[in-house]
């Protein structure tokens, strides 16, 4: 069943805002398990409040994950969230195995967030014309996690 899924974009539309919600979908995924090793690992004297903010974190990111992963396919593309897939093509930053002090867990996580938020930018930017649906949602993703990104960033400032 190669396109049970019809849209009103033709395949070039189709193809831009599709790439654009895929590749959002396998940032995301990453940035969520990002932040539950993050979350498992911290240690430190701000150890409370740092694993609080990773369950903020974890949480937004992954209602945004599913909301671009339902546009992917409202647009008729099938997502792809495998493990292997989101090894081979994530653009977040990673995080080291062990344990991690809350400082080096708030460096981990804004150098994370940057990294995310730069190539959700890139993307909005690529679907404008094809798709402004798709940019609308990635626009809200954007705005929400430029605003953790401060939150985080004011943590160590």
């Amino acid at each position: 069943m190669a396109h049970p899924i019809t849209t009103e974009l033709d395949r070039e539309q189709q193809r831009i805002a599709g790439d654009a919600l895929c590749d959002t979908v396998i940032d995301l995924i990453d940035l969520a398990l990002i932040g539950k090793q993050a979350h498992w690992n911290v240690i430190g004297p701000r150890f409370r409040s740092v694993h609080l903010a990773l369950d903020e974190l974890v949480f937004a990111v992954r209602e945004f994950t599913d909301s671009a992963a339902e546009r992917a396919t409202a647009v008729g593309v099938s997502p792809d969230g495998r493990a292997r897939t989101v090894a081979e093509r994530t653009g977040a930053e990673g995080f080291p195995v062990g344990w991690q002090r809350d400082d080096e867990v708030t460096t981990a996580i804004v150098a994370n967030l940057t990294a995310v938020i730069r190539r959700l930018r890139k993307r909005s930017e690529a679907v404008e014309k094809a798709d402004p649906v798709t940019q609308d949602l990635l626009l809200g993703i954007i705005a929400r996690l430029e605003q953790l990104h401060w939150m985080w960033q004011a943590q160590s400032a």
